[in-house]
């Protein structure tokens, strides 16, 4: 699952790396939780968009909005099917640029926090779905979710989940629903590559959504760093709990 991700490459930065049509400005996120915006990005007509969102999906059918369990997450291998994320998948599929997630791993009785983040820095794009949703007396709210999938085995050392990660490569066939039916995307429903992340355990700060500035990040202990065709933390504890 993502429960938690972070955003702090600069407004301009981004633009240039997704070329967006709009000139969007924003503040650093350092921990983004459910229920608030996030910054999606969209195709339409052959251009890419960029779009604020509340985090947490609700599907166009769902009457009381205030009654229904927000969607935070869906899962890659069955989201073409379920009726709550089936006409996203196939018609509004978008990107959710992060510059890492969080995730947390049981320890004994606690549960230590780790910052998942590109070893090399920059951002990655998570695959979303977004929604608007209409109210009978015309308000209208814009949601999205993040797609996961299966662990690679850096992530399996914390959570059994993590967010799909759409390599750049892929980015426009990704939004190319007019294009692309999802069975033409499926190739793309993979776990990231074992050494595109590292996981750095941090404090546990982050557990509060109050607590959005850079010191959510700062490293306690040596970074965990995947290796390809190595397994990792063969003792590591199951992972706990998992959404959709």
């Amino acid at each position: 699952m993502c429960g938690r991700y972070t955003l702090t490459m600069t407004p301009e930065e981004l633009k240039r790396l997704f070329r967006y049509v709009e000139t969007p400005n924003f503040p650093p996120r350092y921990n983004i939780a459910p229920t608030q915006p996030i910054a999606i990005v969209r195709g339409e007509h052959g251009e890419c968009h960029f779009q604020l969102v509340r985090w947490g999906l609700i599907p166009s059918w769902v009457k009381d909005p205030d009654s229904f369990t927000l969607l935070l997450n869906a899962r890659s291998e069955t989201a073409a099917e379920k009726p709550a994320f089936r006409g996203a998948m196939r018609h509004r599929r978008c990107l959710v640029p992060a510059s890492g997630f969080y995730e947390w791993r049981r320890v004994g009785t606690t549960k230590q926090p780790f910052f998942i983040r590109p070893r090399d820095g920059g951002v990655v794009a998570f695959a979303g779905l977004w929604e608007s949703w209409l109210g009978a007396d015309g308000s209208e709210i814009d949601t999205a979710a993040i797609l996961t999938t299966g662990a690679n085995r850096l992530v399996a050392q914390i959570h059994d989940r993590m967010p799909l990660v759409i390599d750049e490569a892929d980015w426009d066939r990704w939004l190319d629903t007019a294009g692309a039916e999802p069975r033409h995307v499926a190739e793309l429903l993979r776990p990231a590559p074992e050494t595109l992340f590292e996981a750095i355990p941090v404090s546990t700060r982050v557990n509060a959504v109050r607590n959005d500035d850079k010191d959510v990040q700062e490293p306690i202990s040596e970074p965990l760093v995947g290796e390809d065709g190595v397994t990792g933390d063969e003792e590591a504890e199951p992972a706990q709990g998992r959404l959709f």
